[in-house]
């Protein structure tokens, strides 16, 4: 019997717990019943007898700048191109400029956060975009 601690679903069902190895000590080890060797399946089976924690997400991490490339294919796929560039028109010529130089969007930037006032976007709809664009 293989000693093992803190048993914990993972995100695709199996189970993380750490295993007492005989020459390494406490080692990371994921329990399957579908494992191939002889051990995974009866750790896996040992552990559903008793608790194991909860499978916990880890938090989303909203990314505080994404490039100009993301940044305005992000804009054409949420339908916002054509009035991001035309509320752009009537701006100052800085930030003219800065809309069509910028390598990177930067979601805390005065003229970004006024951009998204602009177009009546809440925190979490500036959040919900970055992610977006981070994505392309």
């Amino acid at each position: 019997m293989i000693e093992f601690r803190n048993p914990t679903y993972n995100g695709v069902g199996t189970i993380d717990v750490e295993i007492n190895h005989p020459q390494l000590g406490w080692i990371p080890f994921t329990a399957s019943p579908d494992d191939i060797t002889e051990y995974g399946p009866a750790i896996y089976a040992q552990a559903i007898q008793g608790e194991v924690a909860a499978y916990v997400p880890p938090e989303p991490v909203i990314p505080d700048r994404v490039t100009a490339r993301q940044f305005k294919l992000q804009l054409l796929a949420a339908g916002l191109l054509d009035s991001v560039e035309g509320w752009i028109a009537t701006q100052s010529q800085a930030v003219q400029i800065a809309y069509a130089n910028s390598g990177t969007f930067v979601r805390t930037e005065p003229m970004m956060a006024a951009g998204f006032a602009a177009l009546g976007f809440t925190p979490e709809q500036v959040d919900a975009f970055f992610t977006a664009a981070a994505e392309i």
